[in-house]
This record gives C-alpha cells, structure tokens and sequence, in this order.
C-alpha cells in the first residue's frame, strides 16, 4: 500500500462516521468492509461506512414510527433478527414495485433484441506459443515461433494437429489443439475478437498475442446464435423490470430520508441527485 493511500485511509479512520447524532464505530466499519469487495481498501472502507448509515438511517426511522418488527424465518429454520424485520418492514410499507404489464415487457424486449439471443458458438483448435508478457525477450520469442508455425501451415495446412502436438502449451495439444465448442468470453477478449472476425476454415493469418503467449488459431466451425421468441424471456423480462424499478424506488426512499437527516461523515444520496420530485 503506498504512502498516500495509507494517508487517506488514515484520514477516513479519523471521520466520525454519525446518523443524527448516533455515531458508527469505526471498528464495525472495519468488520462491515470485508462484505464490500473495491479496488482499494479506501473504497471498501467507504462502502460499508455508506452501507451502514443507511442500515442506521432505517432503523431509526422504523423506531420513529413505532414499527413492530415481525422475523421471517425460512425452511432452513433460519430467522431474521429484530433488526432486519423492522428494515424489511419498512421497504415493504413505503416502496411500491407494481408488476409490468406486458406491453412494458415486450416493448422493452423489441427495444433490446440483442440482449436475447443465444451466443453464438464457435468450433475451434489452436496452438499456443506459452510466454508471459512481462518477460519481453520470451514474449518476443514465442511470436517469432508463432509466425514460423503459421508459415509453415501455409504450405502444409492439414499437419495442424502434428503441429500443436509438437508445439502447443495447452492441454489440447494432445487432441490436436482441438477447443471443443467454445463461445465469447470462455477465451481472452483477444481471442474472441479473433475468432469473430474468421471465416470457417481459416487459419489466423498472424499470431494472436493474449496474457497466455501467442496463438495460432483455426476456426473450423461457426455456429449462429438465434433470436429468443418473446414468448421464452417474458418472465425473466418481467422480473428485470420489477427489480430494476424496486432498486429505483428503494434509492428515492432512502434519498428522501437522508434529506430530512443529519448525517456526517460519509454521502448519502439526495433527492436532487436522483432528480426526485
């Protein structure tokens, strides 16, 4: 960690971190961090103090409008604590998710076709020149490699197994660098973009350089995905837009209860920022 992120870290540790005058402990957002993944520990630091103030910011107002709470327990024998009742509780009472009817579901599905399509499949073998790129003589060795691979298949193009038996870092060299089916994102971005821009039966013409080292690719078959009917998403659509309109409705509540409350510390967002009327 360097310096300057220890600072600011060091600095957030300072904040006191309060919800009309009930402060969090910082111990509590320490432990709550751990549950809020972030690219630095400032981030994950600041997420759960947010987290929290809002968990706070809740409970309060369930206290102030004497809300009993009533647990919920699953088939597990699993049950909320008191807590948790009075959150879930209040959501219920104060936000409103009414279904979609299904002019909603299908004008959001002709407005989003691609987003329901199968992928499309591709059948390929490859032969892979093994390299990290942070070793660059390797790195540069084992695209030389790769070219005089391709070269060679030029001339050659139906030794491709015997090549990737003879040359290949990957397992599938024993299949003769045989992928299987295989669809975006099983690969590298690099490798899928090299795929998608083939022709069945095509050989790559240059080596395509990933994390991994440099490939030789072949793509034997292309499999088009199709478009899903209506019909098979309507659900998932419906249940999209209902979860999609409750987090909306759930961020304007807490927007209007953070603009009625003093809170230091940490940001909360605001009817202004959402645009709430």
């Amino acid at each position: 960690m360097s310096c300057s992120v220890k600072s600011l870290l060091a600095q957030n540790l300072r904040k006191v971190v309060s919800v009309n005058g009930v402060v969090i402990r910082h111990d509590d957002i320490s432990r709550e961090a751990q549950n809020h993944p972030a690219p630095t520990p400032i981030a994950a630091w600041t997420a759960a103090a947010r987290a929290l103030a809002v968990r706070e910011l809740l409970l309060q107002e369930a206290r102030r409008i004497q809300l009993a709470p009533q647990p919920l327990s699953d088939d597990e024998g699993r049950t909320e604590t008191d807590e948790e009742a009075s959150i879930r509780g209040l959501i219920e009472q104060h936000v409103s998710t009414p279904a979609p009817d299904e002019a909603t579901c299908r004008r959001y599905y002709e407005q989003n076709l691609r987003r329901f399509r199968t992928p499309d499949l591709y059948e390929a073998s490859h032969i892979l020149l093994a390299a990290r790129p942070d070793n660059r003589a390797a790195y540069a060795a084992a695209r030389v490699e790769a070219e005089t691979v391709i070269a060679a298949l030029r001339d050659a193009p139906e030794q491709f197994a015997q090549f990737a038996l003879a040359h290949s870092a990957c397992p599938s060299r024993t299949v003769g660098g045989n992928l299987g089916q295989i669809s975006r994102g099983d690969t590298t971005p690099e490798f899928d973009a090299a795929l998608s821009a083939m022709a069945p039966g095509e050989t790559s013409s240059t080596p395509i350089a990933s994390r991994f080292g440099h490939h030789v690719i072949r793509l034997d078959r292309r499999i088009e995905g199709r478009q899903l009917p209506f019909d098979a998403v309507r659900d998932r659509i419906a249940q999209y837009l209902v979860d999609r309109a409750r987090r909306t409705a759930i961020a304007q509540y807490l927007a209007r209860l953070a603009a009625c409350a003093e809170i230091r510390g940490v940001d909360l967002p605001t009817p202004a920022d959402l645009r709430v009327s």
